[in-house]
């Protein structure tokens, strides 16, 4: 199994729907994580809004620090366009996802966000597998 660790800088969005994409779309591949550089201490109710509407229930998801995270050693770090905010986490292959914060953005353009995160995690797992 992968470790893979999504990091954005509230961990309130972008980094949680992207948790949850690999953890429904690759359980079976890979162990998924998430935190934030700055977490905000809650996940964003847009972001358990998209997610429900993709049967997935984000309730369960807390806002999480790097210091909540396992000591273990991670395949992938992905982070989410938070640039040098995002303190750098030992991983074999790192890479950024230039992806804007939705947390301001109304539902619909929200949404062009979380389904990119679901298409970027499913080439993810193409390239894992």
């Amino acid at each position: 199994m992968k470790a893979v660790l999504f990091v954005c800088v509230e961990n309130s969005n972008r980094s949680q729907m992207a948790e949850a994409f690999a953890r429904l779309h690759g359980s079976n591949h890979l162990e998924a994580f998430s935190a934030g550089s700055n977490p905000s201490g809650q996940v964003n109710p847009k972001a358990i809004a998209a997610m429900q509407e993709k049967g997935y229930d984000l309730t369960i998801h807390h806002s999480k620090s790097f210091s909540d995270l396992p000591d273990a050693q991670f395949d992938f770090v992905i982070t989410m366009g938070c640039g040098d905010r995002c303190s750098h986490i030992p991983a074999l292959i790192r890479e950024d996802w230039d992806l804007p914060d939705p947390k301001t953005l109304p539902p619909d353009e929200f949404n062009r966000v979380r389904d990119e995160i679901e298409h970027r995690v499913l080439d993810l797992l193409t390239r894992i597998n």
